[in-house]
């Protein structure tokens, strides 16, 4: 089986962080997005990848390189953004004819077990009920749980069933001919070629989608889902620090998670805050946040904030949404 995992967006509603860093690199609970995906996936047993990269595709190549040395991992260049249904197609030469695919998108956590998923005897994609489903596609289903209909972003959805971002492909030359048919005749929705577009002619064909509901997940496109994510994998799921080194008059509310080689002193630590390595910080309440590595905080109160790596902060109480190498002094 073939895991193609896009990761070519320029993340711009994570913007200033995403200027300097991919959206997949992005760290929750100590950890990038992407490592959740890739450790999850091994864990499945699966060890072919294919990375879609585009906007500082070098950083996701450097990363996986030097973190999955054992991945068999290839990479394609998205030059140009046209939607995930181009991604895929992109990578239609690196999978065999006869080969299942597993289509995972890089920028989200997913609650799900992955081996179960993976291993579906048949087509499968990954479904959760959600309030509004207008920003996502939408699958329709029958009372056999099968899929009867899917719609990108419809206006007046005739189901709350969003598609998360995990597709498996049982029948994958039926998935890039299809794909292929959409590219040459430049057929869009939203601007865009749609992964969802060929799987609803992929059903028109006759191929089988079956609905696996996803107990769990986390679209980290935002900063305040980044930071709800942050919180809730950091309380849930077991990714808090359980001991921390002696850090001068501190207090620790639990959940956090600290990196190594932290410089911590008369501060209040969280609760539900992720702390890169190597940062220093003094003098300070922080709550709610995530602080890259490298950073140095000094007289603040921050809730709800994220703060990119190798940054400066002094003498400040807001929120923030700062990126890296950035400096700001308003003592």
């Amino acid at each position: 089986m073939k895991v193609i995992i896009p990761v070519a967006g320029a993340g711009t509603k994570l913007r200033p962080h995403t200027y300097t860093q991919p959206k997949a690199l992005i760290p929750v609970a100590g950890k990038p997005i992407l490592s959740f995906l890739i450790d999850d996936l091994l864990k499945a047993g699966l060890n072919d990848y294919v990375f879609v990269v585009g906007y500082l595709g070098e950083k996701i190549r450097d990363f996986v390189k030097s973190n999955y040395p054992q991945l068999n991992s290839r990479f394609v260049e998205q030059v140009t953004r046209e939607g995930i249904g181009h991604a895929v197609w992109l990578t239609k030469s690196l999978v065999a004819k006869d080969e299942e695919v597993f289509v995972v998108l890089g920028d989200s956590v997913f609650d799900v077990d992955f081996k179960e998923f993976a291993h579906h005897p048949g087509s499968v994609l990954g479904i959760k009920k959600v309030e509004d489903p207008r920003g996502f596609g939408v699958a329709e289903l029958d009372a056999d749980n099968t899929i009867i209909r899917v719609t990108e972003k419809p206006q007046f959805p005739k189901s709350n069933m969003a598609l998360t971002g995990l597709y498996k492909f049982k029948e994958s030359k039926l998935l890039f001919d299809t794909l292929d048919e959409l590219v040459k005749k430049n057929e869009r929705t939203h601007d865009e070629i749609q992964l969802t577009d060929a799987i609803m002619r992929m059903i028109e064909k006759g191929a089988k989608f079956e609905g696996m509901k996803v107990p769990n997940w986390f679209d980290c496109g935002k900063k305040d889902v980044l930071l709800e994510t942050n919180s809730i994998l950091l309380k849930k799921f077991s990714y808090a620090t359980k001991e921390f080194p002696p850090f001068e008059s501190t207090i620790i509310i639990q959940p956090v998670n600290i990196g190594t080689n932290c410089a911590i002193r008369n501060s209040i630590i969280g609760p539900n805050v992720t702390i890169g390595a190597n940062t220093s910080i003094v003098y300070s309440i922080i709550k709610d946040s995530i602080i890259g590595s490298y950073s140095v905080l000094q007289d603040v109160q921050l809730s709800r904030s994220v703060i990119g790596s190798d940054a400066t902060v002094r003498g400040l109480s807001q929120s923030l949404n700062i990126g890296d190498n950035t400096e700001i002094d308003l003592s």
